[in-house]
């Protein structure tokens, strides 16, 4: 996996119903522009913003990033990912600023609730990238001008940054496989 930011397109939004979505509470403050990165596959992920920002319909949560839903892969660190699902109170994950630098942070809840969802899908030259995220105000993505894209409020051909990943993992660690994922 490459740490650098490649700009990808919004190729395909829809709502699809309410499923089990993940908020993860870290036990430090995150800036506006830190977040995890969250993905339905292995071919890359989208970053999810902090909820630094007060919403008409919630107050900022300076530590919280809602992760979107349960079947995510979320990145742990350098080249070992996790599920949402698996996710535990303790457990370090990479905290990724906009400029790509990380930092690990302890979890310190892990909160599941069923809210509507909504498929993301966007393409980079070669890659489609997507993430199934809640449909609600609080849910911010990494663009690139600006910095901070509200996910309700994207369409098609709007722009993002994501991060591309080759597919291919055995319980959390990278392995050489052929893989169809979508």
């Amino acid at each position: 996996m490459t740490n650098e930011f490649q700009e990808a397109e919004i190729v395909h939004i829809e709502s699809i119903g309410e499923g089990s979505r993940v908020c993860i509470d870290f036990v430090d403050q995150l800036k506006s522009t830190e977040g995890i990165l969250v993905g339905n596959t292995g071919h890359g992920y989208m970053m999810a913003l902090a909820e630094n920002r007060s919403t008409d319909t919630y107050p900022a949560r300076p530590f919280r990033v809602n992760s979107g839903a349960i079947h995510h892969y979320v990145v742990k660190k350098e080249e070992q990912t996790a599920y949402l699902a698996e996710v535990q109170p303790g457990d370090l994950l990479s905290v990724v600023s906009e400029t790509g630098e990380s930092r690990l942070i302890a979890v310190g809840r892990v909160k599941i609730e069923k809210r509507p969802l909504m498929r993301i899908v966007a393409r980079t030259n070669a890659t489609e990238i997507s993430a199934t995220v809640q449909e609600a105000d609080s849910v911010h993505l990494l663009g690139n001008d600006p910095l901070e894209q509200q996910a309700i409020h994207l369409k098609t051909g709007d722009k993002i940054l994501v991060r591309v990943d080759q597919p291919g993992r055995h319980l959390g660690e990278k392995i050489d496989e052929e893989i169809s994922e979508y």
